[in-house]
């Protein structure tokens, strides 16, 4: 075991004076809500620069830190680099918007609903319907550890096989993903896609999203070589994921993510 002493992360910086993203502290819920309404639109806006927009798929969500039984999330039909912090809606965990004018994505409501219904330490949860972790999910195999950031996610996702491939637009229709999400960050769904959640933030959920997608399009590019991989050791792996697969190192990954979009994309605190 490594002495961090009394530090979250051994990425944190021993020395004083150094700029380094610190963990936000809030003076008020209001303070708090607009901090998690701009990540999430941030969210939404890094899922733009990758390329996981699938006409209007995807939904990203975040609890209200005053009414948790409602949650954030994106608005229905409208592109992830066109969501701002003026067309956000809030939703209860039975679809009806509380605030806002744009409409909810049903599928995503469903999904998303039965998570944060079942799991109130879950804070936040991300899906899309991208290129290489649908076609992965098509295999029903996990994530291996063949790489140092596979290993963020050894014996920290599953896979989702009931109801694989059926649209969830019946309520309670995701309660096998509900399920799925006992003490995992992210869950691969049968003939679906990928999914993550966070118990931290909107940005550790969002990152590890992102990061899942990239291991999928790895394991499939070595899988294409028809060389069988070399696979880090369990107890490397466990390593490894101790240190750069928490839900903080989520957090800390995205604040790149943040500075880039706040400084190139003012348009989404509109």
């Amino acid at each position: 075991m490594l002495d961090l002493k009394g530090r979250v992360s051994i990425y944190q910086p021993e020395q004083e004076g150094l700029q380094f993203p610190y963990e936000p502290a809030f003076e008020s819920v209001e303070h708090e809500r607009r901090h998690r309404k701009e990540r999430l639109v941030a969210a939404c806006r890094a899922f733009a620069l990758q390329g996981f927009d699938y006409g209007f798929a995807g939904h990203l969500t975040v609890r209200d830190p005053e009414r948790p039984e409602l949650y954030w999330t994106n608005p229905m039909a409208v592109h992830f680099a066109k969501v701002k912090m003026s067309n956000l809606i809030l939703v209860d965990h039975e679809g009806t918007v509380v605030e806002g004018t744009h409409a909810v994505n049903r599928a995503g409501f469903v999904l998303h609903a039965n998570v944060h219904e079942a799991h109130p330490d879950i804070i936040a949860m991300c899906h899309a319907h991208t290129v290489y972790g649908t076609a992965f999910a098509a295999l029903a195999r996990p994530i291996e550890p063949i790489t140092q950031d596979a290993c963020a996610f050894f014996e920290d996702h599953v896979i989702i096989g009931d109801e694989a491939g059926a649209v969830a637009v019946e309520n309670h229709a995701g309660s096998n993903v509900a399920t799925a999400f006992k003490g995992v960050k992210a869950a691969i769904h049968q003939n679906h896609g990928l999914l993550t959640a966070s118990r931290h933030s909107i940005e550790a959920a969002a990152f590890w999203f992102i990061a899942l997608e990239r291991c999928c399009q790895q394991q499939l590019a070595i899988a294409a070589t028809g060389i069988q991989p070399t696979y880090v050791k369990p107890d490397r792996a466990r390593y490894s994921r101790e240190h750069v697969g928490s839900e903080y190192i989520g957090w800390l990954h995205f604040q790149a993510i943040w500075e880039q979009l706040r400084e190139d994309s003012p348009d989404m605190f509109d």
